[in-house]
């Protein structure tokens, strides 16, 4: 793992990447990993990827979690690149291609990012994770959550399908319906969060989910 720090997308203040972190404790703005790129170089190399599981943990080098055994994984990633021929020429585009996301786990690229999320919060020594969602994060934070043996405390919009909500209870997170719309749900995480002992997952609230999204590049 080649993590070296977190640095702040706005002010630029670097923070400890061994410590939990929300956002910037400066201009509370997200902060962006940082890694050494030239020591990554050495191994993360195309003949090393050959030989790799089919998963977007092959890229190591370049995620977060410094301890294997804290990896939560559902094998996401390593999903096809589809070419659409018949709509690039619709479109005057001779290589179009589509990147068919709904083959990860929880069936939208969502799941890249909580893979890499709640694995961090796992190493971090994290017990209780929260988020608001109406629909493919908060699936996917269920599904990562339950296969790390932690605590998911889910926000969403009463109006949100009720499949999202079965799926979510099934898998064993805590779902909170709420009138109002997803920013509401968020506003209650961020209230509660401090006295209930959770950790905030919201979009662009923690550093990590990017990091496996960045990953579909």
């Amino acid at each position: 793992m080649y993590l070296t720090k977190l640095t702040c997308t706005a002010c630029g203040t670097d923070h400890d990447h061994r410590k939990l972190q929300n956002l910037c404790t400066k201009c509370a703005k997200p902060l962006y990993p940082q890694y050494d790129l030239v020591a990554a170089a050495r191994t993360l190399t195309k003949e090393a990827l050959r030989t790799r599981g089919k998963s977007l943990w092959r890229y190591r080098e370049v995620l977060p979690v410094r301890d294997e055994a804290n990896i939560v994984t559902l094998g996401e990633g390593w999903t096809p690149l589809l070419h659409a021929p018949r709509l690039g020429a619709k479109h005057g585009m001779k290589h179009l291609y589509i990147k068919d996301e709904a083959q990860n786990p929880t069936a939208s690229f969502k799941a890249r990012g909580m893979t890499a999320a709640v694995s961090m919060a796992k190493e971090l020594g994290v017990k209780k994770l929260a988020a608001p969602s109406a629909g493919n994060a908060a699936s996917a934070l269920a599904a990562y959550a339950a296969r790390a043996g932690l605590e998911a405390f889910l926000f969403m919009p009463d109006d949100t399908p009720k499949a999202f909500v079965i799926e979510c209870r099934e898998m064993g997170a805590h779902v909170t319906l709420m009138k109002g719309l997803i920013t509401d749900c968020g506003a209650e995480v961020a209230r509660r969060k401090e006295a209930e002992g959770w950790f905030d997952v919201s979009t662009l609230k923690e550093p990590y989910r990017v990091e496996g999204k960045k990953t579909l590049g």
